[in-house]
């Protein structure tokens, strides 16, 4: 398999800890970071570990903050560009242990591998019943028929923690997103099964830490999640 990997990184007011991702993760691959309008000393600090890595770390710069599905987009784009073979997103907080990038570049080829939280360390009850709800919904949702509840029995359809293949990469890069933010993990993911892309897991452990996720993106997660179940019974069109 080819080594040829970029790690697309979206960022919003990460100064805490995007040095310690990025030094983790290109240790492994070429890092693109989305600074997403961050307005604390990200932006400082992503100027300063450019001068250090010169072409193996881009960065791409909002002016608005678009949140999560703008900042993985843009970053897929300049892999397209570039002509990367592999894409692996991450979060640039530190939830997500870069030495498992190792394993995600020597996994068997396919479209998509997710990260698959098996082990998980300060997670709360809460959270982990959205995400085993979330698995239930989406594997129904992308199964072929509509008696079918399990579809592929995916364990985990909402990490954030991924590679996808060149082809994946590029019809995500282009397409009209509706997602606006966690749900672009849901959408990523109908997006490859859609076009019958092969999907596998890797277990990986995640770490809990300070995280944007809140009522607004439960209840915009749950709209999508509607959206794709009314698809499915075919009561509302196909998208796009």
């Amino acid at each position: 398999m080819s080594n040829k990997t970029l790690v697309v990184i979206p960022a919003y007011n990460e100064a805490a800890t995007i040095e310690e991702v990025v030094r983790g993760a290109i240790v492994y691959a070429d890092v693109s970071v989305t600074d997403d309008a961050s307005k604390d000393a990200t932006p400082t600090i992503l100027a300063n570990l450019q001068k250090e890595f010169g072409n193996r770390l881009h960065v791409i710069r909002h002016e608005k903050n678009t949140h999560i599905p703008k900042g993985i987009q843009d970053g897929m784009k300049y892999a397209v560009e570039k002509g990367y073979d592999w894409v692996i997103t991450m979060d640039a907080g530190l939830s997500h242990d870069a030495s498992y990038l190792k394993e995600f570049q020597s996994f068997p080829e396919c479209d998509l591998v997710i990260g698959s939280r098996t082990s998980t360390v300060n997670v709360p009850l809460y959270r982990k019943f959205i995400s085993w709800l979330a698995a239930k919904v989406m594997n129904y949702c992308l199964s072929k028929g509509i008696f079918n509840l399990f579809g592929a029995n995916l364990r985990d359809c909402t990490s954030g923690y991924r590679r996808y293949s060149k082809p994946m990469v590029q019809k995500i890069a282009t397409y009209p997103l509706e997602s606006v933010a966690f749900d672009f993990h849901m959408e990523a993911l109908s997006i490859v099964a859609n076009h019958d892309g092969t999907i596998r897991e890797l277990p990986i452990r995640y770490i809990f830490s300070n995280s944007s996720f809140n009522r607004k993106v439960l209840k915009l997660a749950i709209q999508f999640a509607k959206k794709l179940l009314l698809r499915k019974w075919k009561l509302i069109p196909q998208y796009p």
